[in-house]
């Protein structure tokens, strides 16, 4: 592992009254002026940027005035489990009178808005369908829909096919000829938005003349879990959506769903930040649909009824904890495919598959070892009927998805489908093209990177002098985000005395440290060590790469370095 400084530009914008170090740090994240700081709402991005916003808002507005029955299909992780409550409440909010939702089961249906899943849908017997984060790619599912009378819009923010669906309105921040500012809107974000632009319509229709406007704000919950959970770049747009997401949550306002999953997680709410979303609510939500149906998490969600939510929030929290389970043997079983296999002589692009793998785990898999060996990779389960799908997740510099489709044009009978984005990926192919897969995916990630982009690097923001090292810095760094993808956390190295060592938790190693001078004491914890290699009573010297963190115990407040990597010196 290399850690390298972040590289700063040549010269430092002003960014208004702000210490050095913060004026760096946001630099360094590519701010150039203080108003990419400012996260009040009145700075999102105007939704008449939007493409086919006008005909989607057309859409919901005859839906309301005629109070059609109107359905929203759905994805099954985190992002199309808020986006699906955000729909649902939002529509309601706005006067809808019908509204329901679909999300389709992975091990039956597969991904997005499938002839199949239409057939389901009709039973429910919709006059309007709504996709929420998903859609652009099915051009199939949607002329179904078209084809037994059904009105469709699609809302989505994945990479569109070569072949849009012919719905009757589409909205997607990265379709052709779309001009928004923003292509990182999450699918919560996209839906968020579509609501933005239907109050205002039926605003300048009169709706509210004679009764209050509706608050869509109180969605704003929703749509940072969303946001941050499906780790989409936090640009100054989706900042703004999840720093008001986040105070929402600290003020005690947030949905009776997300209170009790941050309760059965035991964490305060008035203390959460953007990590907590993406680590501690994320894979709670996202456990419903890996293990079962991702509808006991939009359910949660939904619940205006406090304890209805504290017990659907123990079963998604008991699913989680299966999941964790699943996942390490899992990861003991790649482990020992690759274990005879001497790094120099590694696939530069894993491919994994066993038989017995499940399939709602293969993407944490692919993220765990693309994190161990820092090269892309695709772990692949059984899917039934002679075929396999494969999650990928990717590193810096190689686009995954896009390399899929190289791969796929390169050899038109490999891939049966595919999709993603730059960092992450899915696929289905025969059992039979496995091994002509994971050789044509080797060379291509081979064309593309050299041996060096393999060997894994932390980006530093350098060190932090041993005055730094106090509570005011600790909580300015927590509150100065929200950091997230593209705008990650601060993040320092340095070196420093070994004074104890202990392991906590079975994989957590709890340390002791004094600085380099020996003038300061500090408190660090490194999660998921190597236990061949520590606990190592004769290291006395280590360099680290560390987050400045606060830990809280019994009231007391004290700093603490979350590390996230260790090394003897």
């Amino acid at each position: 592992m290399r850690i390298e400084p972040r590289q700063l530009p040549d010269t430092l914008p002003f960014l208004g009254d702000l210490p050095p170090l913060l004026t760096r740090l946001y630099a360094a994240r590519g701010v150039q002026s203080a108003v990419e700081l400012d996260k009040s709402l009145a700075r999102l991005i105007p939704y008449q940027q939007l493409k086919g916003i006008d005909a989607a808002v057309d859409l919901l507005v005859t839906a309301l005035e005629h109070r059609q029955r109107i359905l929203i299909v759905g994805d099954f992780d985190a992002d199309g489990a808020t986006a699906s409550t955000v729909g649902v409440l939002g529509l309601r909010l706005l006067g809808a009178a019908h509204v329901d939702y679909l999300v389709p089961n992975r091990f039956e249906y597969g991904y997005g808005l499938t002839p199949e899943i239409v057939e389901v849908a009709l039973e429910r017997e919709p006059q309007l369908l709504i996709t929420v984060d998903n859609g652009i790619s099915s051009v199939e599912g949607v002329a179904a829909a078209k084809a037994a009378g059904l009105k469709v819009l699609v809302t989505d923010h994945h990479l569109p096919g070569l072949e849009l669906p012919a719905a009757d309105a589409i909205v997607n921040p990265n379709q052709p000829g779309c001009d928004f500012p923003s292509k990182a809107l999450a699918g919560v974000g996209v839906i968020f938005y579509v609501l933005m632009a239907l109050r205002a319509r039926l605003r300048s229709l009169g709706w509210y003349a004679t009764k209050p406007q509706p608050n869509i704000g109180e969605l704003l919950d929703l749509v940072a879990l969303g946001s941050v959970a499906d780790v989409v770049p936090l640009d100054a747009n989706n900042r703004i959506l999840v720093h008001q997401g986040l105070e929402r949550i600290r003020a005690g306002r947030a949905r009776p769903g997300i209170k009790a999953i941050l309760e059965v997680a035991k964490r305060d709410p008035s203390r959460i930040t953007s990590t907590d979303l993406g680590f501690i609510l994320g894979p709670r939500l996202n456990a419903a649909g890996r293990l079962d149906d991702m509808s006991l998490g939009i359910e949660c969600l939904l619940t205006d009824d406090p304890a209805l939510a504290r017990e659907m929030a123990a079963q998604l929290d008991g699913m989680n904890q299966d999941r964790k389970s699943i996942e390490q043997g899992m990861q003991r079983e790649a482990l020992a495919q690759l274990k005879d296999l001497p790094v120099e002589s590694m696939p530069f692009g894993l491919c994994l598959f066993d038989p017995q793998w499940h399939q709602g785990v293969i993407g944490i898999l692919a993220s765990r070892m693309k994190e161990r060996y820092f090269r892309p990779t695709i772990a692949f389960a059984d899917a039934g009927d002679g075929l396999l799908k494969g999650s990928g997740r990717s590193v810096p510099g190689f686009h995954i998805r896009d390399a899929l489709s190289v791969v796929a044009a390169q050899h038109p009978t490999l891939i049966s489908k595919y999709g993603g984005h730059a960092m992450a990926a899915g696929l289905t192919l025969p059992e039979a093209n496995f091994p002509m897969f994971a050789e044509a995916f080797d060379a291509e990630v081979r064309r593309q990177l050299r041996e060096e982009d393999l060997t894994g690097r932390l980006l530093s923001d350098g060190t932090l002098a041993v005055e730094e090292f106090h509570l005011e810095l600790a909580r300015a760094l927590r509150h100065a985000g929200p950091w997230g993808q593209h705008f990650p956390e601060p993040m320092f190295h340095g070196v420093f005395q070994l004074v104890e060592q202990r392991v906590v938790g079975e994989r957590h190693l709890k340390v002791i440290l004094k600085s380099e001078c020996g003038s300061v004491k500090l408190d660090g914890i490194a999660f998921g060590i190597d236990r061949e290699i520590w606990p190592n009573p004769t290291v006395r010297w280590v360099e680290l790469a560390y987050k400045l963190d606060l830990n809280e115990f019994r009231g007391q407040e004290t700093v603490q370095l979350m590390i996230a990597h260790i090394e003897p010196r």
